[in-house]
């Protein structure tokens, strides 16, 4: 790949607010999703146990549709590929909430996490390229801003359902909006393109060796994130025996820290390195677990997995990173990294709830604190060569 841009070049400091905007335009996409799920799963006329199938379709849509993502970018250049992928994942935000079966909504978010995937793949390795032509760590803002931008598609998402907005009508309005915000905010994206005479990617590859052992890195955090997100309200309600109001507190907290975490990590990264950055975010986790699962008390509790967010947080970030800076093709590092995430992503809720029927959830949480430690012994695989 070359750049038409170099880092003393205006153009850099135009690519750096596009491809944050970008990174809250996808944010503001599944944050939209998220909040009208009760909707979609009325209308679809499934029970829980089919919902929890139809939602293992996104991440396997996406585990299928990355490795396409360098063909796409040698094809178009990473400027239109991100644009046009963009869109894809934008305009798939109305396709669930029409969806009248299980059959159609498991088709529905195949393809919402197709687009997701591809468009999450280009938007990364054109983040770490920005980030080389500044010569400083971006990826934990860019990431932090990804978060903050679900928040405010779940803010807008609960308030349309609080007016009792069919999800259609809403997802209809968030994608018109978003696509155009997609389309103008890619104008000032870098445009990589690949040397003349530079061979085409495989359509289909099997991620590096150096991508497996950044993606297991990475597995580790998006494991602890996954179960604490989706089940640190369950924690306090039936093991701690909370209200339900306080048990969601506890999602809203290791949100906040996450957002938090992410959106300063870039500073952190860049005093002390990404080694030290993890490690210590590691044994930060590693105590928020214990506090959890050692605690009884609710408020440590939920101070627990406020803890364990901060800690991980910008373990996702730097896997990207890493991955991006090593080897020639960074489209293919970063959809195999990705694809390991997404499958951490896929079976943490589903595993974590399986550990809690066979013990508790007190043991499923140990393991999470057990993968948290194992972040400290791993973190040398994200040095990024930049």
């Amino acid at each position: 790949m070359v750049t038409t841009t170099t880092t003393a070049d205006p153009a850099v400091k135009r690519a750096r607010f596009a491809i944050t905007a970008v990174f809250v335009v996808h944010g503001v996409v599944l944050g939209s999703f998220a909040t009208r799920l009760p909707w979609i799963q009325q209308h679809a006329g499934v029970g829980p146990g089919q919902l929890g199938l139809a939602l293992a379709c996104p991440a396997i849509g996406a585990a299928l549709a990355m490795p396409l993502a360098s063909r796409i970018t040698h094809v178009l250049g990473t400027r239109n590929a991100l644009r046009v992928l963009l869109s894809l994942w934008t305009l798939a935000l109305i396709l669930p909430s029409l969806a009248p079966n299980l059959v159609t909504l498991c088709l529905a978010l195949l393809t919402f996490g197709a687009a997701a995937g591809s468009s999450d793949v280009v938007m990364n390795a054109v983040g770490v390229e920005v980030e080389r032509l500044l010569g400083r760590s971006i990826m934990s803002g860019l990431h932090g801003m990804w978060s903050a931008g679900t928040l405010v598609g779940s803010a807008v998402g609960t308030l349309a359902a609080h007016l009792e907005i069919p999800a259609p009508v809403h997802h209809l309005g968030a994608a018109a909006v978003l696509t155009l915000a997609g389309v103008v905010v890619t104008r000032g994206a870098l445009d990589m393109r690949p040397e003349p005479d530079a061979e085409a990617p495989p359509r289909f590859s099997l991620p590096t060796r150096g991508a497996l052992l950044i993606g297991a890195v990475a597995f580790c955090a998006v494991f602890a994130e996954g179960a604490s997100l989706d089940w640190s309200a369950m924690y306090l309600k039936d093991v701690l025996g909370t209200s339900a109001g306080l048990a969601a507190a506890s999602t809203t907290g290791f949100t906040l820290t996450m957002v938090v975490a992410r959106v300063l990590g870039d500073r952190v990264v860049d005093r002390f390195g990404a080694v030290t950055t993890v490690r210590t975010g590691a044994v930060i986790a590693v105590a928020g677990g214990l506090l959890v699962v050692l605690s009884g008390s609710p408020v440590a509790a939920i101070a627990g997995f406020g803890l364990i967010g901060l800690g991980v947080a910008v373990v996702v970030p730097l896997a990207f990173a890493a991955a991006g800076h090593r080897g020639p093709d960074t489209n293919r590092a970063i959809a195999g990294v990705a694809t390991l995430m997404y499958t951490s992503g896929l079976i943490a809720p589903s595993l974590v709830g399986g550990i809690a029927e066979a013990t508790s959830l007190t043991v499923s949480f140990l393991v999470v604190t057990a993968l948290a430690a194992g972040l400290v012994l791993f973190a040398p695989v994200l040095r990024a060569d930049r």
